[in-house]
């Protein structure tokens, strides 16, 4: 897909924020709808077909919360990225678990936000089925050998430290909560101490500098992302 075939929903109630996303993703272009209200939104997902939305969580006459949570129990599979203030964490952690794709702080920067749009498109654009060999950077994870290398040395992992890290690479560049990270890592729900136990862990075995992780980043609040570089 082609960033001139893409088109992008803005859901948002300030006029202001609109224009900078449009003039900003047009310039990238993209091909851009706007609507000022969950109303309108619905009307457009459903005549426009767009790739994929950006989504305030604060909306005039719906919360962005129900109106993710009405879309995907309709089936509706496309890319959601919403936006939200800085200091919102349990509202990025909810909207995430509704099944949005992703999330940027306001303010941000245009970069960033394109970066995660083509984060979510690729995804939901990739076929079914795992990569045999995840590459980013000096690390190399085999999913079928079950192999981890840094610099073409091989890391051994634990079981746990290996399932933690598989469930990063298969959503590679998505930030991932802790109760996703603990319902695929555990076979049941654990404390997410644990979680954070092992992530440490991990990024001793496979990060140059543990302390300022290039691969495994930490979401404040909300979880892990596996950074592609």
């Amino acid at each position: 897909m082609t960033n001139s075939a893409v088109r992008i929903l803005i859901v948002d109630d300030e006029p202001p924020i609109r224009k900078l996303l449009r003039v900003g993703l047009s310039m990238q272009g993209y091909a851009v709808s706007e609507a000022m209200n969950a109303k309108v939104a619905m009307e457009l997902v459903e005549q426009d077909k767009p790739d994929l939305v950006v989504l305030d969580l604060g909306l005039p006459d719906m919360s962005g919360h129900d109106l993710l949570a009405k879309w995907r129990g309709e089936g509706l599979a496309l890319p959601v990225i919403i936006l939200s203030s800085r200091t919102d964490e349990a509202g990025i952690v909810k909207a995430l678990e509704l099944g949005a794709d992703d999330y940027i702080s306001k303010p941000f920067g245009m970069n960033e936000l394109v970066a995660r749009i083509r984060v979510a498109l690729r995804h939901r654009l990739q076929s079914q089925g795992e990569r045999p060999v995840f590459q980013t950077g000096d690390l190399s994870v085999d999913l079928v050998r079950r192999i981890v290398k840094v610099e073409d040395r091989e890391v051994k992992l634990s079981p746990k430290e290996y399932d933690i890290l598989r469930v990063l690479v298969q959503h590679a560049g998505k930030v991932l909560t802790h109760r996703f990270l603990l319902e695929h890592a555990w076979d049941e729900l654990t404390d997410v101490q644990y979680l954070r136990v092992y992530v440490r862990q991990l990024r001793q075995k496979i990060e140059k500098i543990p302390d300022q992780p290039r691969y495994i980043l930490t979401e404040t609040g909300v979880g892990y992302r596996l950074q592609e570089v």
